[in-house]
């Protein structure tokens, strides 16, 4: 366990031996947070500061990112696998079940981890992924981002996703690019083709997300692509204890460039229970 200024970075074992670190800030009860495809546990920057007063927050990077391992054969049923790992150990030391808050296919991942442990209190779903999102990759983009990260153009990954598949404009794009947490996503952007090349029912299984015990809000900006709006209401059918929350204006990169309303929302659905 290592400490960087007024953050804790832990690590566990995920079942199959990779190990997953998370950073540790705030104070309150415990909440996991589980980022999406692009970056690791630094793209919550923004967010964090509105969560940090009432929870604790434990930031996981998923495997291939930032302080977690990786495994050589990239598998994606692994993945809430190593949500649930933390959230056991977060339990375990916080002494209370935490709530968890995925972004993506955080969210697909957080739907997963919560059928795999009893450890889960709520969970909050921002823009989970379901079928309808496979419409958002044109033709050739896999071969596109598998040809940039042959050539070692990690740059070149990020703008093709952020462009094709959240659908952000030249100038959000540029404003990522100012942010301090930019060359943490250089740094993971190996691991977007992967992902992309997932087939979407791997991220989200209905019947697998039927067995979710636990309260579930899913959160989808009226601007985001159609398709997520889509997947969006796929989820929350799908999850028996689910409600949909829109997010006024804002696209699939709320989080980044509205945290104060992504923030308000979610901390009065974690508050329900309290």
């Amino acid at each position: 366990m290592a400490t960087t200024g007024d953050a804790k970075v832990s690590r566990t074992t995920s079942r199959d031996g990779t190990k997953i670190g998370y950073v540790t800030t705030g104070d309150g009860p415990p909440l996991v947070l589980v980022h999406g495809a692009l970056g690791d546990h630094t793209r919550w920057r923004a967010l964090r500061p509105y969560l940090e007063p009432h929870f604790t927050v434990h930031a996981m990077d998923r495997r291939g990112r930032g302080a977690s391992g990786d495994h050589p054969d990239y598998d994606a049923a692994r993945e809430p696998e190593d949500v649930a790992a933390v959230v056991d150990a977060v339990a375990d030391t916080a002494g209370a079940p935490p709530a968890v808050l995925g972004s993506s296919s955080g969210a697909s991942m957080a739907i997963g981890a919560a059928t795999l442990t009893a450890n889960v209190r709520r969970i909050v779903l921002f823009e989970p992924p379901a079928g309808p999102v496979s419409a958002l990759k044109p033709p050739g983009l896999q071969e596109r981002l598998d040809a940039l990260l042959a050539a070692g153009d990690r740059e070149g990954i990020l703008e093709v996703a952020y462009r094709a598949i959240v659908g952000l404009s030249e100038a959000q794009i540029d404003e990522l690019r100012t942010q301090p947490e930019w060359p943490n996503r250089l740094a993971a952007a190996h691991t977007v083709p992967r992902e992309l090349a997932t087939p979407p029912r791997q991220l989200f299984d209905p019947h697998r997300a039927a067995h979710v015990t636990v309260p579930a809000l899913v959160l989808v900006g009226t601007d985001t692509p159609e398709a997520f709006t889509a997947s969006a209401e796929i989820v929350a059918a799908a999850v028996p204890d689910a409600r949909v929350t829109i997010l006024e204006g804002q696209g699939h990169g709320a989080e980044v460039f509205a945290p104060q309303l992504v923030a308000e929302a979610t901390l009065d659905f974690l508050r329900e229970d309290t």
